[in-house]
């Protein structure tokens, strides 16, 4: 039996479901194995105390029953303070508003949209400050109610850490997208300049020869326009204020332009992102949603909707493509990794789901109003 502090997620989530109903049997079958009750309650304590995890047990109605040491210390709550309030006590708004409709449509549909899966939210310490974590809940089925076991983990280091990742390849792109601009793209006209005085030198000597030269600074035009849009390619927002705006209706313009498909941008009132690199990463985002779009859900309408809600902005891409089924919502490909990746960096919570019917698919991200 390996150390309970050493145990993977998996194991630990198994172990803990078994040990809870041994620990919550009937009467009759308490008083016959005492020694075996007693012993499951024993071990329960221990991973509870031991655990690197944060454990978390909630009734059916979403009060806090118990809290682990490493749960204590993630949240910065004594138990005694937690137990008996909502669990959204350690949820941060818009989230905490919306848990109690959670709990209630799990209730009535047994549609669970977490339970089962885990999946990177973001908790609220007792300080108020916002931190990510990693959650997976379970579900313990007792003789006449429910309970729920969320194991939580701080990844607020592993996010530091992509981010800067992130952050270095973004600079690095960005470097040299302004080089080939302001560099390479300046060599090439100048070169496009002395083709064009030998052009004119030649002229009155041989039309051929004059004519050839012609040529030659066509193609080198044509090399800096090609060099401009991969410079545009790396750095597509501008550093200024409303930078991100014009990058989305420049790309909703080459959207058009290249798929022929209609492409169109709602955005009520200015939405203004003073940090070039967080509107690097929501322009990314966007456009892998596009091309998502294009690709796999060969859609013909794509709506680009940003919208500001209370202390957030929603950011949504909505086609009328293929749509995107459970699987692909599950497992992903590198295209969804990135993209939570991407949104992880800045904050922001990012949602895919399908149309009513199937078809279509919304790609959502909802992030803080003072990026």
């Amino acid at each position: 039996m390996k150390a309970y502090d050493q145990l993977t997620r998996a194991e630990l989530v198994e172990i803990v479901k078994e040990l809870q109903q041994m620990a919550q049997g009937s009467r009759a079958q308490q008083t016959k194995n005492v020694d075996a009750l007693l012993d499951s309650e024993e071990r329960l304590r221990a991973i509870l105390k031991t655990a690197v995890e944060g454990i978390i047990t909630i009734d059916e109605r979403g009060v806090i029953k118990s809290l682990n040491p490493s749960a204590e210390k993630i949240f910065g709550y004594a138990a005694f303070e937690a137990i008996g309030q909502n669990v959204k006590l350690l949820m941060p708004a818009p989230f905490h508003r919306e848990h109690d409709g959670y709990m209630k449509n799990y209730r009535q549909t047994g549609h669970a949209k977490i339970i089962g899966i885990g999946r990177e939210v973001t908790g609220r310490r007792k300080d108020g400050a916002i931190f990510p974590m990693d959650l997976s809940v379970s579900e313990v089925r007792l003789a006449n109610r429910r309970m729920f076991t969320g194991f939580v983990r701080d990844i607020s280091e592993r996010k530091r850490l992509e981010k800067e990742i992130i952050e270095v390849s973004n600079r690095e792109q960005q470097r040299i997208g302004q080089d080939l601009h302001d560099g390479l793209c300046q060599e090439l006209a100048g070169i496009e300049m002395m083709c064009q005085v030998l052009e004119q030198k030649l002229a009155a000597k041989s039309k051929s020869e004059s004519q050839q030269v012609g040529k030659i600074a066509e193609h080198i035009r044509a090399a800096i326009a090609h060099t401009r849009q991969l410079a545009r390619g790396l750095s597509p927002v501008e550093v200024e204020v409303n930078g991100f705006m014009s990058a989305l209706l420049e790309l909703v313009a080459n959207i058009k332009k290249l798929f022929h498909i209609e492409c169109r941008l709602e955005c009520p009132e200015p939405v203004l992102i003073r940090n070039n690199i967080f509107a690097t990463h929501l322009y990314r985002i966007v456009q892998e949603a596009i091309n998502n779009a294009v690709k796999h859900g060969k859609a013909k309408r794509i709506v680009i909707s940003l919208k500001p809600a209370g202390n957030h902005i929603v950011l949504a891409v909505t086609d009328d493509g293929a749509g995107f089924s459970n699987e692909n919502k599950k497992n992903g490909g590198m295209g969804l990794h990135i993209m939570k990746y991407r949104a992880g960096v800045v904050g922001a919570l990012l949602e895919v789901r399908s149309g009513t019917d199937g078809a279509g698919t919304t790609v959502e991200c909802i992030f803080p109003k003072d990026l």
